[in-house]
């Protein structure tokens, strides 16, 4: 069973502690957000077509990827024949989702079919279905599974087939040859985007790899959640993976002969590139420690200790990617409260890693969104502007609405502290109705402007 983590899908929340100014923020709240504020809200932003580029790295470090992403699980157990749906694949939603899945899946079909060239189409419920996404509250759907934000399960159709299939060997993905029924599961009781995120997330599973590698920093095959939508290297993945060359009950070895001739064909601009392959495997201990740092249970301090031991292992292990900058990222995250500082520095040790492996990106943008809350906290108004400022095409480009209302909340409060109030009060109500798709309620939308408010001196 595949599923997306809660622990590490809460990396994108904005922490406000340890960098909020000395007057208290019930009277900075009063003072900022008035309920009318709140109640104005306007209607909810969506995004409409996603614009992807291909990925920069060589072909044949694609197919060193394909290859672990399809023929190893989560767990490092590995996968011995490889398993696709065959023929057309269908989809369908069972009643009682929330109203904006609708338009994301749509949005979702419409690019695999455009971008992965997968004959999928969208059926009736009641219509048999390949694919059957389900949606339930996150509690009731973590009483079975309890750190599970969503996931994706084969040969069943719906939870209660799940609930009585669920200690049995039809749940293993690997004694599949091909794919024929799965169902993914969804909470219906959380922000518009979280359940787009994982429906990209499931879907791309439920129909291609199902391993998550932590060295990819271009796509949603990685526990890290920096990526919230399909990127262009995952359609690639997926495009590949149903390619007419390869098919269900191949090996690995079979896989692996036919996949660069795929690639050529599929992505020949990555012929050109040289350079090493990257198959370096992530050192479990590594995993150990930033499931620990920022999984359930875990108390303050031992978060902090062992995203510390991460960065640790992570030198030690000579990683300098994605690894490495993940590692200086939950720790500058879990670290805010108690040591500014050594956060900021944090923030800026990974920055400086993503900048060379992923100029622009979206991991740049969540930590320039950090930065510019310690700014604007600090009364460097001027530079909080220009940090948020930053980050908002990548954010854009992500589809990331929750960083993009943040990121507004906070070039409001910046234009406020400079005069500038008329520019501040509409770009606070771009980042209202982007919160809607973000964060979800009106509850929620206000609380995270307190939260910005908060900061301001």
């Amino acid at each position: 069973m595949f599923l997306r983590l809660l622990h590490f899908s809460v990396l994108s929340a904005f922490v406000v502690s340890g960098c909020v100014s000395t007057v208290p923020s019930r009277d900075v709240a009063e003072r900022r957000v008035t309920p009318e504020i709140v109640q104005a809200i306007p209607a909810m932003n969506q995004f409409g077509a996603t614009q992807t580029s291909a990925p920069e790295r060589s072909n044949a470090q694609i197919a060193a990827d394909f290859l672990e992403l399809s023929f190893q699980m989560e767990s490092g157990r590995q996968i011995e024949r490889l398993s696709r749906f065959e023929g057309p694949v269908t989809i369908t939603v069972a009643p009682g989702a929330p109203a904006s899945l609708s338009p994301d899946l749509d949005r979702l079909i419409d690019r695999l079919r455009t971008e992965a060239r997968i004959d999928i189409r969208r059926v009736p419920y009641g219509t048999q279905a390949n694919i059957t996404v389900e949606t339930l509250p996150r509690e009731r759907m973590q009483r079975f599974v309890p750190e599970a934000a969503c996931f994706v399960v084969p040969r069943v159709t719906s939870w209660a087939e799940f609930r009585r299939a669920r200690n049995s060997r039809d749940m293993d993905w690997t004694t599949l040859e091909v794919r024929e029924r799965v169902a993914v599961f969804l909470p219906n009781d959380v922000a518009p985007q979280e359940v787009r995120d994982c429906l990209h997330e499931e879907v791309a599973q439920a129909m291609g790899p199902l391993n998550d590698l932590y060295r990819l920093d271009d796509s949603v095959f990685n526990d890290d959640n920096f990526h919230a939508v399909l990127t262009g290297f995952d359609m690639l993945i997926l495009r590949a993976y149903y390619d007419d060359a390869i098919r269900s009950g191949m090996t690995r070895a079979e896989v692996a002969a036919v996949l660069p001739g795929i690639l050529a064909r599929l992505n020949p601009r990555g012929e050109g590139v040289g350079g090493p392959v990257d198959q370096s495997p992530t050192p479990r201990a590594w995993i150990e420690a930033i499931e620990t740092a920022l999984g359930p249970g875990t108390r303050a301090p031992e978060r902090v200790i062992a995203a510390d031991r991460a960065v640790t292992i992570a030198r030690q292990s000579g990683l300098s990617d994605a690894r490495l900058a993940f590692s200086y990222f939950a720790l500058g995250r879990l670290s805010l409260a108690t040591d500014v500082e050594g956060s900021v520095n944090a923030f800026l040790a990974a920055a400086n890693i993503y900048d060379r492996i992923a100029p622009g990106g979206i991991h740049a943008a969540h930590i320039d969104m950090q930065l510019a809350a310690f700014a604007l906290s600090s009364g460097r108004a001027d530079e909080a502007l220009r940090l948020s400022g930053q980050a908002l095409p990548a954010a854009t480009r992500a589809q990331n609405a929750s960083l993009l209302s943040t990121l507004l909340m906070i070039r409001a409060e910046a234009l406020d502290a400079m005069g500038r109030a008329s520019e501040a009060r509409q770009v606070r109500l771009d980042s209202l109705a982007w919160g809607r798709y973000g964060f979800g309620n009106t509850a929620a939308v206000g609380a995270r402007l307190t939260e910005v408010a908060a900061l301001a001196p």
